[in-house]
């Protein structure tokens, strides 16, 4: 943030130094509201908004993808390896599709609301490292059958925790601070710059510019709203664990 602090100070006193050189010429004098100086700082702000803005909403956008896409792989690696479980002997089977429901509904409910404040909860992965060790633990014997089950099943749940690891990336994801920054402060100067500019709106000409203040506001919000790929207008939901949960208990029924 010094950094950002020290480059904006600097510029501006780029700009003092060229005006104080300015002075020494012919140049004209430039105090008009509408005069070239205001025009083309006028349209740099607004392309300066409109770029963070754009990023603000387009980073946002395809991490909520990402972590759509994410949660389906995960839930698809349950259901896989709730299938394998069942060539187990019906005592493990039982005990190992039953940790992973438990599992589902750990995560489509108290995980899912913790994933909105950018974390996901111990007790999950304490769930995926019992039932690693519960299917390590597996008696196979020299039954071939049992051995490539056993080790279909940790693969699948090799996948689960690799799936829950970029799920807890997708939960602490959102833009730098600083574009969010200087998306609302790039907008507020494009409100006021006609103010800032000795212009003085009058009757009429305050409905544009009251509009255009309201349209940026409701656009900044939107990139503060979905900054969190788990909360907010595109907020990623539990709809992969809740269907997955009506497909285990089919599995589990033998359907």
């Amino acid at each position: 943030m010094i950094v950002y602090i020290v480059a904006a100070a600097c510029a501006i006193g780029v700009v003092i130094v060229a005006s104080r050189l300015v002075k020494r010429t012919r140049a004209v004098d430039d105090p008009d509201a509408d005069g070239p100086t205001v025009a083309h700082t006028g349209a740099m702000l607004s392309a300066l908004f409109l770029l963070a803005f754009a990023i603000a909403v387009v980073v946002p956008w395809t991490s909520a993808d990402s972590a759509r896409s994410n949660t389906y792989t995960e839930s698809q690696a349950i259901a896989e390896a709730h299938w394998a479980a069942s060539r187990l002997r019906p005592a493990d089977a039982r005990h190992v599709q039953q940790g992973l429901r438990d599992y589902v509904d750990l995560v489509r409910g108290p995980e899912w609301s913790l994933m909105e404040h950018g974390r996901l909860s111990h007790r999950g992965w304490t769930e995926l490292d019992r039932l690693r060790r519960d299917v390590i633990a597996v008696k196979t014997g020299d039954d071939d059958e049992l051995k490539d089950a056993r080790t279909t099943v940790l693969n699948h749940l090799g996948e689960i925790s690799s799936a829950r690891r970029q799920r807890a990336m997708d939960a602490r994801t959102s833009p730098p601070a600083g574009l969010l920054i200087i998306t609302v402060l790039t907008g507020i100067v494009v409100v006021m710059l006609p103010f800032l500019s000795g212009a003085r709106p009058r009757g009429m000409t305050l409905v544009p510019l009251c509009l255009m203040a309201s349209l940026l506001a409701a656009g900044t919000y939107l990139t503060i709203d979905i900054s969190n790929v788990f909360t907010g207008a595109l907020a990623v939901g539990p709809d992969a664990f809740t269907s997955l949960q009506a497909d285990l208990q089919r599995i589990a029924e033998g359907g």
